[in-house]
This record gives structure tokens, sequence and C-alpha cells, in this order.
């Protein structure tokens, strides 16, 4: 059974919600999506979510007022959504026990970087990472390689805590711009000049961990292909 992070996603609005299950996959988390809130006390017992992103403007019941089913029924965390940008709404919101909000339009990035928070307070995912002899603290920003430390740029520590997020997994160079910049129609050999920088420096001390596979992309994994 996965031990990754549960995410429950409620946002009516299709496209929206498509991207960002996207992007919480992306970044390694389980999913489930919903239009509405018909179903989340059943959601809350049977999918058992660590975060529920939530939705302000829903149909049937508003965002704030399945706020008050999750803190009653669950410890998750919640990470609300909305297009209004009045400071009262946000205080409703955080006064009935969000943990976070974001004003839509929002970068995916961003929305990825404030769950990822959340859920790091709340001790539902390991802030420490290893793979092989590497080790990345995403608290921190420590990254050691066996006993010695490796320096990195914020841009590198970054696509690095992408990358061990996604250990074992094969991501592209698109899944990586959206994650790391925030955008997808940056050129892709910005990809490719941050990534053979980092694998510079990780095998400064030890063998290759950041692979390439032809194209598809890139893999950090401890064992060769």
């Amino acid at each position: 059974m996965s031990t990754a992070a549960r995410v429950l996603v409620i946002e009516d609005a299709e496209a929206i919600g498509a991207a960002v299950g996207s992007a919480l996959r992306d970044a390694g988390y389980q999913v489930q999506l919903r239009p509405d809130g018909r179903e989340l006390e059943n959601d809350l017992a049977r999918f058992r979510p660590d975060l529920v992103v939530l939705d302000v403007m829903l149909p049937g019941r508003d965002g704030f007022a399945l706020l008050e089913v999750v803190r009653r029924s669950s410890g998750a965390g919640v990470v609300m959504l909305t297009a209004r940008d009045g400071v009262a709404d946000r205080l409703r919101g955080l006064d009935r026990g969000a943990d976070d909000y974001l004003v839509k339009p929002f970068v995916l990035a961003e929305l990825v970087a404030r769950v990822s928070a959340v859920l790091r307070r709340l001790g539902r995912t390991p802030s420490t990472v290893q793979v092989g002899d590497l080790v990345v603290d995403a608290d921190s920003g420590v990254v050691l390689r066996g006993s010695e430390p490796v320096e990195l740029t914020a841009t590198e520590l970054r696509l690095l805590r992408y990358l061990a997020a996604q250990r074992g997994r094969v991501v592209g160079k698109t899944q990586i711009l959206t994650a790391v910049w925030g955008y997808e129609d940056y050129d892709p050999n910005l990809v490719e000049v941050h990534v053979s920088a980092l694998r510079r420096k990780l095998e400064e001390n030890g063998p290759r961990l950041l692979h390439t596979v032809r194209g598809l992309g890139y893999v950090l994994r401890a064992d060769e292909p």
C-alpha cells in the first residue's frame, strides 16, 4: 500500500480540478477529485485524506460549510481556493480552521508548495528523503551525499526536491517546468541546463543517481537503468 499523503480536491471547475489533480499527482500524492461536496462525509471516512483542497464557490454546500464538516469529522489539513480576493473572505476561512488560503488565479507550483508545507506542519509527510547515499531534507534545505554536503543554488534545490519526491518515477520536462518554475511554456533547454548542473554536483561525491531516460525525461534512483 502506498505511503504517499492523500489529498482530496473539491473543485467544480473541471479544467482547474484536473490541473490541480495532475500537479499533485506529479508531486507524488494520492489524489481524489470531486466536483462538489455531496460525498464529503463518505470521502472523509473511506479515502481518509491527509489534506483537503477546497474551493469556496461550490454548488450546494459552499466551501465554508464543507470546512466545518472537515473540522468536525477529520484531522485533515485544509487549503482553500477562491476567486474572491477580499480580506474578509480570507479571514473567514482562516478563522473557521483553514490552514492556508490561495486566491485564483494561482500558479500550480505555489499550490503544490503550500499543500506540501501544510502536510509537513501536520507531520503527514516526511521532510527527509533518501535515495541511495543521497539525503535531501526538504525543511532545512540540507543535501548530503554520503557524509559530504552538496551546495546547491535555490533553483537546483527546488529541482532536487521535486525529483526526490518523484524518486523512481520518470518525469518529463513539462512536468518539471510546471512543478519547479510554475509554467509549461519555458524553453525545455532550461531543464536540461539545470539537470546537467545538478548532476555534476551530485556526482562529485558518488556514482550517478540522476538518469536520463531517452525520449521520456529524468529519474532519480540509486540503481543504474
